[in-house]
């Protein structure tokens, strides 16, 4: 089913909506879940908390692209529950070590400018992004932002997992000299 026919369902409150969006991204909204959270139960509740928050936000939001919104919940919503979970202990610590490694180049942002500092940063990794091979950005958002473990990533580009960590690594301290001459500092 279209996206426009699965929002059309959502905009009549047809609760068909949601049979549909899990058909259609079901897995990809799992797989977010599942690299996030160490257990498969607590994925699931994920993904059903974010066709929840779905139905509730549709309307008044429209989402140009569902993947990407319902990706953006299910992702907002694993992280929030894996540090409520404390969940490093369990899993094997994917998720804090991904977002450790990032957190050498990103700065955190706590305090009132928050929202100022997110757009910006938010723009400036973009256009870093932006700027990089198909490949590489493909490497880096698979890591930092479906917080994948490196074996696969290595497994699903045809390379060694020595090779994405260096590649990773390099493209972090790229990231943090671009961050720098854009006037973000961690």
């Amino acid at each position: 089913m279209e996206d426009q026919a699965i929002l059309a369902l959502y905009l009549a409150r047809d609760e068909g909506a949601i049979t549909a969006t899990d058909r259609a991204y079901g897995p990809y909204c799992r797989a977010i879940a599942r690299n996030i959270l160490p257990s498969h139960e607590d994925a699931e509740e994920c993904v059903s908390d974010a066709y929840f928050a779905a139905w509730r936000s549709i309307p008044p939001q429209r989402p140009r692209r569902l993947a990407a919104y319902l990706g953006r919940l299910t992702r907002n919503l694993a992280l929030n529950r894996f540090r409520s979970l404390g969940a490093e202990k369990r899993g094997g610590g994917q998720t804090a070590l991904a977002l450790s490694e990032l957190g050498e180049s990103v700065p955190a942002s706590a305090d009132t400018l928050r929202a100022v500092e997110e757009a910006a940063l938010t723009a400036a990794i973009q256009s870093f992004l932006t700027a990089q091979p198909p490949l590489r950005r493909h490497i880096f958002l698979r890591r930092y932002w479906y917080l994948a473990p490196i074996r696969d990533i290595a497994r699903e580009c045809g390379r060694s997992e020595s090779q994405v960590t260096s590649l990773l690594h390099r493209m972090r301290k790229q990231l943090r000299t671009h961050l720098e001459k854009e006037g973000i500092t961690p």
